[in-house]
């Protein structure tokens, strides 16, 4: 399938098509019957990007409002029932979606808090992550160094209109602006900074997951697997392409049927 050619079939339909944009970071947007594709988007995927996106003006003629509300399973296929097969099939497309090297920062995020939690225990056999820690609260209650629980790095002035001073602080030098802490203390600030760090993580990974399975990515990745892969689209997603390739023969997918003979 020819880039130019199906640029040319779109433009047919009264879609305006662009491929010098940024696409609004991604690497394909559709809007309003526009299909913008990113000028950074490598050769061999512009053809599958702009499947994508047509797929998403198809399903805006099925579902209007699906670019608000991410579309519906039931509007697409007639049933809610095929959403683990459109998982397989969009882990096949895209290896983003599964969030691969996130896990991955996670696990090493946990490997390091739970270092500093064996340093804490070490003072402090009783210590558990949930429950305050006494001991430390006490310690740092008149200290500046309890602004660091809550930021890796903070920025205090302090002092009158003429005579004010600076301090910077970080979580990387707590030895050296806090000298006196307990170690099992300085293990409990990035202790915390971790968990932190671990909850963004963990956001993203909701973040990613929310957006994957949106049934307009369904769909729309469904639509790539069957130009990049048909046979292991088939393999993996038996019972929802067998109900796509119904519709698309009855003249549900509108003009996506032209392009999937």
């Amino acid at each position: 399938m020819d880039k130019k050619d199906l640029i040319k079939y779109f433009k047919s339909l009264g879609l305006t098509v662009h491929t010098t944009t940024k696409a609004r970071g991604h690497q394909g947007f559709f809007l309003k019957n526009r299909i913008d594709i990113s000028k950074n988007t490598s050769e061999e995927k512009i053809v599958p990007t702009l499947l994508h996106e047509f797929a998403h003006y198809i399903h805006s003629k099925i579902e209007p409002d699906m670019n608000r509300t991410g579309g519906t399973l039931k509007a697409l296929f007639g049933s809610d029932e095929f959403l683990d097969e459109l998982v397989k099939v969009t882990n096949f497309v895209d290896e983003n979606s599964l969030c691969v090297k996130l896990y991955e920062h996670k696990d090493r995020v946990k490997s390091k808090a739970d270092g500093y939690e064996k340093i804490i225990k070490a003072y402090y056999p009783k210590f558990q992550r949930t429950k305050k820690f006494k001991e430390f609260d006490k310690y740092v209650k008149k200290s500046d160094a309890r602004y660091l629980l809550k930021y890796d790095r903070v920025k205090l002035i302090k002092g009158g209109i003429f005579r004010k001073t600076t301090k910077l602080y970080s979580i990387d030098n707590i030895e050296r602006d806090f000298p006196d802490m307990p170690e099992a203390f300085c293990a409990y600030i990035r202790l915390q900074s971790l968990r932190r760090k671990q909850s963004r993580i963990s956001a993203r990974i909701s973040r990613y997951g929310r957006y994957y399975k949106k049934p307009a990515e369904l769909f729309a990745r469904l639509v790539e697997g069957l130009y990049l892969d048909r046979e292991r689209t088939e393999a993996i997603a038996p019972n929802v392409t067998k109900r796509f390739y119904k519709l698309l023969h009855d003249g549900y997918y509108f003009e996506l049927k032209n392009l999937l003979k």
